[in-house]
């Protein structure tokens, strides 16, 4: 016999959020704005922001790295969908600054018999880490809305974002 699924809780709360759900958004961000941001529990950009559904074009990945799926997710959502503005928000205490990429791909290998062709990409300073997401955006050929770009650090012991400038090169 199976047990229950951790999945099972979410589905039940699904049926109930869609008995009052409207619908009806169209697909289009109304801030016109994308976020790229870390995919940890800790982090609600909704609520973090003050956003609502519909407001905000939401990426997500381990770190809020921007990486070639980000700059794809971004490119879609800047040509397709009207973004034109960009906030990347990395935060404090990030998993990715506990190991390296060497690390968790030889862990791989060993358990799997397999070897990732990606690495997690983890990071050492973070601030260097956010100017280095906002360079790889300005440097992207596919983004045409570049000039509101933003980068920030969430602290995750108060709430608070923390701007990042890039550097001044």
């Amino acid at each position: 016999m199976v047990g229950v699924s951790a999945i099972d809780p979410l589905v039940a709360a699904n049926i109930e959020f869609a008995k009052s759900f409207s619908g009806g958004l169209p697909g289009t961000p109304a801030r016109k704005v994308a976020v790229v941001t870390c995919m940890d529990c800790r982090i609600d950009p909704v609520r973090a922001l003050g956003v609502t559904v519909g407001d905000a074009n939401v990426i997500r990945n381990a770190g809020g790295l921007v990486v070639e799926d980000t700059i794809r997710s971004l490119a879609i959502s800047q040509r397709k969908l009207g973004t034109q503005a960009i906030m990347i928000i990395q935060h404090t205490r990030c998993g990715l600054s506990t190991f390296s990429d060497e690390e968790f791909r030889a862990e791989l290998a060993a358990e799997t018999g397999v070897t990732p062709p990606w690495g997690p990409r983890p990071f050492g300073a973070q601030e260097d880490n956010v100017r280095a997401a906002l360079e790889r955006i300005h440097a992207s050929p596919f983004l045409p809305h570049t000039d509101d770009v933003r980068g920030f650090i969430f602290d995750v012991d108060t709430g608070l974002l923390n701007e990042v400038y890039a550097s001044a090169s």
